[in-house]
């Protein structure tokens, strides 16, 4: 930990590496400097965290053949629902506590739309620290439901995650806890998700794809993304950012070729994790703008029809339960597949960010094949029902 500092992306300005979380000089966000540690080195101070419950090295799947309308033969999912909280939200608390802890830290707040509230709580169980964590009220109960059961101190916070986001910001300096919400905040969080592209360079051969797609808040998981890459050499992926058109600040700022990313008015989607307006945060919303044209990707966003389709895709016709956030990034590949945006052959790369245990509620709404049959009723009735699905039953 010797070696490492935390530089200003805006400034350039440098630090000790402390629990610090903005710029003194400008405000910016700060990021991990770890000098000379690079490469093999850097990755292995990483992967063994002093807190972790398993996290990391998801599946990387493709799409089965025929469970799409359009793409499918050169698409696929990062399934990151198998992480132990079930969200990808698990590889950035684990680095940021881990290191909290080593700066003398005993407790941790967060504001979050569920999954990394969800994710912290676990993992200050797991540490023996308070955890306090703050959600809009109309957070899904299932993630509330979770964020209780490991402990934590929910505190249900009126209106949009922007309010939720300030009030951890006074929370963590009124009780000194380490604040691990995942925006831009916490530097050594967002350095952890370097390991996303680490990850998918070995498991696509060490190679990059033509496009990654990633459900975007404020946008961390798109600098990880990126930034790994960036750290095995060669071409960068074209990142998709993908926001709900019911919360879309940094798609309005890509269409309209704007400089800065504005704040978003009141969220209304069903995609919780990505329902993040940026209120007093916008220049978090800015970097990830720059990081999207940097690699030469877009920002594209999807209604809440286009979702709901695509987690029917995911888990009927791929076996991957997603909520709605995680299921958005494959609404926007099919999206861009659809309008040629994305080029036949292009390989595509989908992150599925949570899992849909975390918004039952949606599922619920959905159409099922279902049949309640008497006791004693004959086999028949069953392939009869397999018969109106479209599938063969009974013997030839």
């Amino acid at each position: 930990m010797n070696t490492m500092s935390l530089c200003c992306v805006s400034c350039g300005a440098n630090y000790p590496a402390t629990l610090r979380y903005a710029c003194d000089a400008c405000g910016g966000i700060l990021e991990v400097d770890r000098g000379a540690e690079t490469g093999e080195a850097w990755a292995a101070g990483l992967v063994s965290p002093a807190v972790t419950l398993g996290e990391g090295w998801t599946p990387l799947l493709q799409a089965r053949p025929g469970s799409l309308a359009s793409g499918g033969g050169m698409l696929w999912f990062k399934d990151e629902t198998r992480n132990p909280s079930g969200s990808f939200k698990d590889r950035l608390v684990s680095a940021a506590l881990t290191t909290a802890l080593a700066f003398g830290s005993k407790g941790l707040v967060c504001a979050s739309s569920g999954n990394a509230g969800a994710s912290a709580a676990a993992y200050a169980a797991r540490a023996g620290i308070p955890a306090v964590i703050l959600v809009p009220e109309r957070t899904p109960t299932e993630k509330m439901a979770q964020i209780a059961a490991y402990g934590a101190l929910l505190v249900k916070v009126e209106g949009h995650y922007s309010n939720s986001y300030a009030m951890a910001l006074a929370v963590a300096q009124e009780t000194g806890f380490v604040n691990v919400t995942t925006t831009f905040i916490n530097p050594y969080g967002t350095d952890a998700l370097r390991l996303v592209g680490h990850e998918l360079h070995a498991q696509l051969g060490d190679s990059a794809p033509d496009w990654v797609v990633v459900p975007t808040g404020s946008g961390p998981l798109v600098k990880g993304v990126v930034q790994g890459f960036a750290d095995k050499g060669g071409r960068l992926p074209k990142i998709l950012a993908v926001q709900a058109e019911g919360c879309a600040p940094i798609v309005r700022a890509f269409e309209d070729n704007a400089a800065a990313v504005s704040a978003w008015g009141e969220p209304k989607t069903i995609a919780s994790g990505i329902s993040d307006p940026l209120i007093g945060y916008e220049r978090d919303g800015t970097y990830t703008l720059d990081l999207v044209r940097r690699t030469g990707g877009k920002a594209v966003a999807v209604t809440d029809d286009q979702i709901r389709s695509a987690m029917r895709a995911l888990a009927a016709g791929n076996g991957i339960f997603a909520e709605p956030t995680g299921a958005s990034s494959l609404a926007a590949a099919l999206k861009l597949i659809e309008s040629g945006e994305i080029a036949a052959g292009e390989r595509v790369v989908c992150m599925v960010t949570g899992h849909g245990f975390k918004d039952f509620g949606i599922y619920r709404q959905m159409p099922v094949h279902e049949i309640r049959v008497e006791a004693g009723a004959p086999a028949s009735v069953i392939t009869q029902a397999l018969a109106g699905m479209g599938h063969s039953g009974g013997n030839d």
